[in-house]
Order: C-alpha cells, then structure tokens, then sequence
C-alpha cells in the first residue's frame, strides 16, 4: 500500500505537483537522517547531505521510471550522496556511532546492547557491542553497506540489490562475508584474543 501511495505522489511531483514532493520529503526523512547518520558522524553534515540527497531526487524524479521503489531509489541517491560526502571531504566513514529512534531519543550502539542487571553482564555486553561496533567499521563499504541496510534498516534482499545496483546473488554473498566477519570478531572476544 505504501508503495502505491509513492507511485501516486511520484505521478503527481512528475506532473508538476511540487506539494506532493513535501509529502515524500516528510515521509522519508527521518529515515534517510538515520541512514546518514551512520555513515557521516557530524550532525550538521547529515543534515546538509540529507538536503542534498532531496534535492538531487527531486531534480532526477522526471526520469524516475518505477522500476524500483520509490524508497529504494531515494536510498540509493543517499548512499550516493554520503559516498561523495566522504570522497570530498577525504574522510573515512564512521559508522554506528549513535542514530535516533522514531521518537527521536538518541541512542549509541552501546546502550542497545547494554544489560544493566550485574556489572558482569554489563562488561560483556559492552565487549560485545565493541566488537561488532569496530567489526562494522572495518569491513570494506560494499560489506557495511549491505549489512547495515539488511540488519538495521532491514531491507529486503531485492531492495538492497536495487539500491547498491547489483545482483541479489552479490548481495547475499555480501552479507555472508559481513556477518562471518564480524562473528569472527566475536568468537576472538570470547577467546579473548582480541
């Protein structure tokens, strides 16, 4: 249904409806800021390239045929956009540093995975999210990028491979070779051989 509901709007922004072209900027964005703000660590920048990414999408939306989502499309001219951002900028991205919710409190990856019941817990639980925080990072953009949009923002395998424009195969694979990574991580904080 929602889907449907972007079709019409997209029709109506095509047909020179630029109020209808709001409705999508209202729905989307949230998500888009909480996509950038995992791959862009300044506040301010997210902001900026999120604007950006609007911007840019409403200017290509005359030739936006549906062959995707509307959504799906959009994230890939974020992806885009943050990829450039970083280009220009000449800085690695960093990922995982903190994201809001839909009720906009803001959240780092360690208080999620945090267990407060006994200071034990609570060390391991932070090892944990260490782990898998800095296994993240250091995968190669293609890796995070398809593991980031399956296990946070929980794409659809088909989705992904229409916003990072490849094969579904090549998605899978790559979201194989990301969760063994970072279970690999994992396995040597059990170990404890960092």
């Amino acid at each position: 249904m929602s889907h449907d509901v972007d079709k019409d709007l997209v029709h109506q922004v095509q047909q020179g409806n630029k109020r209808a072209f709001d409705l999508l900027v209202l729905k989307y964005q949230r998500r888009i800021m909480r996509l950038l703000a995992r791959m862009i660590s300044d506040p301010a920048e997210v902001e900026d390239v999120a604007q950006e990414t609007f911007i840019k999408a409403y200017r290509a939306l005359p030739q936006f045929r549906g062959d995707s989502n509307f959504y799906t499309w959009l994230y890939r001219i974020a992806i885009n956009s943050a990829r450039n951002w970083q280009v220009a900028n000449g800085r690695r991205p960093l990922l995982l540093n903190e994201y809001q919710n839909e009720d906009g409190e803001t959240f780092s990856a360690l208080d999620t995975l945090t267990d407060i019941n006994t200071p034990e817990s609570e060390l391991v639980s932070r090892q944990v999210a260490s782990a898998v925080k800095t296994a993240i990072n250091e995968l190669a953009p293609e890796l995070r990028t398809a593991i980031l949009l399956r296990e946070i923002e929980g794409l659809s395998y088909e989705d992904i491979a229409q916003t990072m424009d490849c094969p579904i195969g090549t998605v899978r694979s790559r979201i194989f070779r990301a969760r063994e990574a970072i279970a690999e991580k994992l396995r040597k904080v059990r170990e404890g051989t960092n």
